[in-house]
């Protein structure tokens, strides 16, 4: 009788499984790129943050001293204004920051105690952080602290009220680091969040009380990032941009939240105030 090697033919039988899953991977990457290319051919990766830095730029000036608050390790290659600007800072809660080849000058904390002087920086920046703070009125006031007067605060952050955002609300973050595995992100990069500063509204208020000026509350939809991971997602994430973008009305549920604060140049002195400095 013919000997038959079981452990062979099971090897083979995986090879054969890993290759035909291969196969069917890249036919949906393939398909993904073709409804790239016919649908948002002027779109490229991370186009979110390509559309973040030319807002970035026009408040960056060759002499201008810049934080980037929740720098991380500088995997965000669009957020790299060094050479750029005068001097680039960092602060972030964990010690990748001091890594991050983005940066003149870096250091670990928080924002509700940014560790340098007052009225240091022009600009201070935070790309995808309004999202994971658990105290943002703090964090404001401290930003506001640091900026010079009449510097900016500009802030890129998912808007709450996106379907991506009020599912994410309603997951752990758990679900959150796998679905980003399925969007090919790295699982390091996924972090908690609370969505606490995350609408037109909340960050108005919150500009408000800690004392920024409003110059520009921008509402984004693009290509539907969260959706590329199959050809019927995709078309669901189309319908939706092109239907948000086509009605003001409805510009309230836009996937992102671009914000342009401003410090005031000058300290406004309340009625109780000036009383006190006049006797």
């Amino acid at each position: 009788m013919k000997h038959i090697n079981y452990r062979q033919l099971t090897d083979e039988a995986i090879v054969l499984q890993d290759d035909a899953k291969s196969k069917s991977e890249r036919a949906t990457m393939n398909s993904i790129q073709a409804l790239d290319s016919r649908f948002y051919p002027h779109y490229a990766d991370h186009w979110d943050d390509r559309m973040f830095r030319e807002v970035l730029l026009r408040h960056i000036h060759k002499d201008s001293l810049v934080l980037d608050l929740g720098a991380g390790s500088g995997f965000v290659e669009q957020m790299n204004f060094r050479g750029t600007a005068g001097k680039v800072c960092g602060l972030d809660p964990g010690a990748s920051v001091l890594g991050n080849p983005h940066l003149d000058e870096a250091k670990v904390g928080s924002g509700e105690a940014i560790p340098w002087p007052e009225e240091t920086f022009d600009v201070v920046f935070a790309d995808n952080v309004l999202e994971h703070l658990a105290n943002p009125e703090a964090v404001f006031r401290e930003v506001l602290r640091v900026l010079k007067p009449g510097g900016s605060f500009l802030a890129k952050t998912p808007n709450r009220f996106h379907y991506v955002t009020l599912i994410a609300q309603l997951t752990p973050t758990s679900f959150h680091e796998f679905f980003n595995q399925l969007r090919g992100r790295n699982e390091t990069h996924t972090f908690k969040t609370h969505y606490r500063a995350n609408s037109r509204n909340a960050i108005a208020r919150l500009a408000k009380k800690c004392g920024f000026e409003v110059r520009e509350l921008l509402r984004v939809e693009g290509r539907p990032e969260y959706l590329r991971f199959s050809a019927p997602s995709y078309y669901f994430g189309m319908a939706w941009e092109r239907l948000v973008n086509r009605f003001e009305f409805l510009s309230g549920i836009r996937v992102l939240i671009v914000a342009v604060l401003q410090k005031p140049r000058t300290v406004q002195v309340n009625s109780w105030q000036k009383l006190r400095m006049d006797t």
